[in-house]
């Protein structure tokens, strides 16, 4: 008897899993880039002139935007707004070595009550002299 109630607990364990699983839900995509700067700045010009610069050290800024019902939308998960965020932590002009992190969570998906899609960077901020 005591073996069916256990391999009934479990049983519940594993529905209880896979029914959290369902509700939420996401998904992650990662890349890596070699220089990301303001957009204001002409970073083509600035690498031909070979301008000196000092780096700052690490940055990481993130970006968000969140969705009610698939229909009302507010904030912002834009790559320019994550490094403006990182370049203003660090009072940088630019990111080196820098990797990006897109993200899509969704809190019960078959009636996209809530979504969240998020952009995140992190890499070494530089100021230009």
């Amino acid at each position: 008897m005591e073996i069916k109630n256990h391999q009934k607990s479990i049983s519940w364990k594993l529905l209880s899993l896979s029914a959290l699983l369902v509700f939420l839900s996401g998904c992650t995509s990662m890349g890596t880039l070699g220089i990301v700067s303001k957009s204001e700045a002409d970073p083509a010009s600035i690498l031909k002139s070979g301008r000196p610069f000092k780096a700052m050290g690490p940055a990481s800024g993130s970006a968000c935007k969140y969705i009610l019902l698939s229909i009302v939308p507010w904030g912002d998960s834009d790559l320019e707004s994550a490094v403006r965020r990182a370049l203003k932590k660090s009072n940088g002009d630019a990111l080196i070595n820098v990797s990006v992190a897109n993200s899509l969570y969704s809190f019960l998906p078959i009636y996209n009550i809530v979504s969240v899609s998020c952009t995140a960077v992190k890499g070494i901020a530089i100021k230009y002299q």
